[in-house]
């Protein structure tokens, strides 16, 4: 259940990047900036997540490697897969 929470706030997180990427002004294209912003800040909030499974929760790094690829590349295939269909 946790993994699908995490998934989830990837999701709000970048429509949260699509937002800011439309209101701030002389960004370029937007979608772009959303994503590369999304991108770097998901992995920071994935990588922090898989540091926290590992030192507090006990769990060795090879348990928690297939739960961060699933927990990072999930969002991130979808902000780049309509990054590249709406661009």
């Amino acid at each position: 259940m946790r993994t699908a929470i995490f998934i989830l706030c990837g999701l709000l997180l970048w429509g949260v990047c699509l937002a800011a990427a439309r209101l701030l002004p002389g960004t370029g294209s937007s979608l772009t900036t959303a994503t590369v912003a999304f991108l770097v800040l998901w992995l920071i909030a994935a990588a922090v997540n898989m540091w926290v499974g590992v030192s507090k929760a006990g769990y060795t790094f090879r348990e928690e490697l297939p739960i961060f690829l699933i927990i990072f590349l999930l969002p991130a295939i979808a902000a780049a897969v309509v990054r590249w269909k709406w661009l």
